[in-house]
């Protein structure tokens, strides 16, 4: 199937939320089942761009930090085969996920200048999401995020100079006008047939699955409406 043949899916997420982290299981097996038949368009949205800010508006009177330790860590036992660190937000409070987020912008804008692997920028944020959720580590710090760069063989002096020159910035900034063009709420969401099909949040890998079918049976977008 030729790249314009692909279904093409973008997939806002923020590099900080747990859901996200989570839904890594459904994303692999979306690749595994349809391979080349899907192109997934990584994008991120900011749900912790000021996570003080963000805590103490939300967990102020639920135990502020502690309290949303807990409640993630609550939320992982849905999934028993996901082990996630126990300093999670009790000891590491990245304190934001645009850090990160600027970063793999970066790696992305390498990737697209054939200066990396392909899927390597894919292969870095899912790193950087373990190397959070699993080995707790602050992400938020530069340094955290060039040695994980550096083991997904991502060219980190190449895309320190992205940033340097604001071309990552961009990009960012580009990824931010759509979630909000697009309606984008929070993190994950997947974005299908144009904006017309919308997964927000904990969506099981069946209904992921039936959208993509759907739109391999038929992919005229214009099916979509009968007006």
């Amino acid at each position: 199937m030729s790249a314009a043949q692909r279904i093409p899916i973008l997939y806002f997420s923020d590099v900080l939320c747990v859901w996200a982290f989570f839904a890594e299981l459904r994303l692999a097996e979306v690749e595994r089942n349809f391979g080349d038949q899907v192109e997934l368009d990584f994008r991120f949205c900011s749900v912790f761009g000021d996570t003080p800010r963000k805590i103490e508006t939300a967990w102020s009177t639920k135990g502020g930090y502690d309290g949303f330790a807990d409640h993630v860590q609550h939320a992982a036992r849905q999934f028993p085969e996901i082990r996630l660190h126990p300093d999670l937000w009790r000891k590491v409070r990245p304190a934001s996920s645009l850090s990160p987020h600027l970063f793999l912008k970066a790696v992305q804008l390498t990737e697209r200048e054939g200066a990396v692997a392909p899927k390597t920028s894919e292969t870095a944020l899912r790193n950087m999401r373990e190397a959070f959720f699993v080995h707790g580590l602050d992400i938020a710090r530069r340094e955290v995020q060039d040695e994980v760069g550096r083991q997904a063989n991502v060219d980190v002096e190449r895309a320190a100079w992205h940033i340097a020159e604001g071309r990552a910035h961009a990009l960012l900034d580009s990824d931010a006008k759509d979630a909000e063009s697009l309606g984008v709420k929070g993190s994950p969401t997947m974005i299908l047939n144009h904006g017309r099909q919308k997964l927000y949040g904990n969506v099981g890998y069946r209904i992921i699955e039936a959208n993509i079918l759907e739109l391999l049976r038929e992919p005229n977008a214009d099916q979509a409406s009968w007006c």
